[in-house]
């Protein structure tokens, strides 16, 4: 829409933009009502019953011995919860288990703006006219990555739940860090843009870029945050690890242009260095999160404390 500047593009466009954004909304509505309950919630407000037909129905199974024992294992954490529930924020950082989730996704959070896609996607026509491309074609390029990233999210869709979290993250990761060493390290062998075979290359590695961040931080941030919190005390987590995320995409938003201005490409060495440090924290500290049910992954988190206060 943004390429759209000739004739009624100008009052257009922007109207647009906006009402195209209520298609996914209008689809979302109209999808509501053919979604089950979450079993969960359901066996929270005493429906046992509908919260047994609910997991059948989830599960794809006609038998409730089937999911008899994961029913009970929910129950025995909803009544777990229901007494030591709390209702305060410090929870999250005097509970060691919970503090364990807590910096791990709020890391995450931080991590997906420090990889460099907030600069990306706040200043890609200018890093694309600083690759040689006029106005208008820097404005078309910014538009079709946008556009792509929903393709390759579909993509991270099918992925997620087979390769797992820390697969599609470390993957995406490699893939931004290559996209990155690429982008600082051809406009220093040909500088002032006197290759243009060297500039379509690091444009071509920008959408690499746009493909790594959608298949690994892009979705997997925000995933991995939703199952790893429990119920009471998910919404306080996820806004907290929210607000790390802000704080990374203040960082970049400061310090891309007056970097770009000072060291030129070398700036996207930096965001290399921090993807690949990415890579190594999640090799060693976050744990893979598909196919467990929250009652595991609140074994698991009570496991990970219980071993660094037993080490200090």
């Amino acid at each position: 829409m943004s390429y759209w500047t000739h004739g009624t593009g100008f009052n257009l466009s922007w109207r647009l933009s906006i009402m195209v954004q209520f298609i996914p909304a209008l689809l979302l509505c109209a999808g509501l009502p053919f979604v089950p309950e979450s079993p969960r919630w359901l066996i929270d407000k005493g429906r046992l019953e509908r919260a047994k037909q609910s997991l059948q129905l989830i599960r794809g199974s006609d038998s409730v011995d089937e999911v008899q024992q994961e029913l009970d294992e929910i129950r025995e954490n909803t009544e777990y919860h229901h007494v030591n529930s709390i209702s305060s924020w410090r929870v999250l950082f005097t509970n060691s288990d919970l503090f364990a989730r807590l910096w791990r996704v709020a890391l995450l959070q931080f991590m997906a703006q420090m990889c460099g896609s907030t600069a990306m996607k706040y200043y890609l026509p200018t890093n694309f006219i600083a690759l040689g491309l006029g106005k208008e074609m820097s404005l078309l390029a910014s538009g079709i990555e946008s556009s792509l990233k929903v393709g390759c999210t579909g993509i991270e869709m099918m992925l997620i739940d087979r390769a797992g979290r820390k697969t599609t993250l470390v993957l995406g990761s490699a893939i931004m860090a290559v996209a990155l060493l690429i982008n600082g390290a051809l406009p220093l062998a040909y500088p002032h843009n006197i290759n243009h075979v060297s500039d379509y290359a690091c444009v071509v590695f920008i959408f690499f870029f746009s493909f790594g961040y959608s298949i690994g931080f892009g979705p997997n941030s925000w995933v991995y945050g939703a199952e790893i919190f429990p119920t009471h005390v998910r919404a306080k987590g996820l806004c907290i690890s929210a607000s790390a995320g802000s704080v990374g995409s203040i960082i970049v938003a400061q310090f891309w242009p007056i970097a770009m201005q000072n060291i030129k490409s070398r700036t996207y060495f930096i965001f290399m260095i921090t993807n690949l440090a990415a890579i190594v924290l999640i090799l060693a500290f976050f744990p893979e999160t598909k196919g467990k049910t929250l009652e595991e992954l609140d074994n698991l988190f009570r496991k990970k404390s219980s071993k660094v206060n037993s080490d200090s």
